[in-house]
């Protein structure tokens, strides 16, 4: 099973538009936001995914919080304080905003997705998976990009903008 993972979109709502297309043409299956979308109107764009949404708040989803859980309900996007845990494709997977959130915790599973920091991570650690794709929010130029994760295999790909 491949997932789309995006961060940090921050209601760049031309980006936004470009990245649904390439998780539609790249054909995942679900697709994890790590936080701070910013603006209800991002998952209004978002919700032309092909693929369910679920994510978390980041820290610039504070002032708008409760336009973005509205949006969620009305887009059917599930959206989470993080930590949030699941299990997928026989993985267990936790995703937080800020990557220092993942030291507070006992385990980070499989795999582990964070954004925060604008920048591309790929780790391993504790046996498992730390992954940030990076920037997409175009505040550093050029620097476009998602990514995808094929869990049966623990290997990425960056799609660039």
């Amino acid at each position: 099973m491949r997932i789309g993972v995006v961060s940090d979109t921050h209601n760049h709502l031309g980006n936004v538009a470009r990245i649904v297309e390439l998780f539609n043409r790249a054909g995942v299956e679900r697709v994890v936001h790590t936080g701070d979308i910013t603006q209800a109107r991002t998952l209004e764009v978002l919700a032309r995914l092909e693929a369910p949404l679920v994510g978390v708040f980041g820290n610039n989803d504070r002032g708008e919080r409760a336009a973005l859980e509205e949006a969620s309900r009305r887009c059917g996007i599930a959206l989470a304080d993080p930590p949030l845990r699941f299990d997928l494709a026989g993985r267990s997977i936790v995703v937080v905003h800020d990557p220092r959130e993942l030291d507070g915790l006992a385990s980070t599973g499989d795999v582990a997705l964070h954004g925060h920091t604008h920048r591309h991570t790929l780790e391993r650690r504790d046996g498992g998976l730390v992954f940030n794709p990076g920037e997409c929010a175009g505040h550093v130029a050029g620097l476009n990009a998602v990514g995808v994760l094929d869990l049966a295999t623990l290997e990425t790909e960056l799609l660039r903008f």
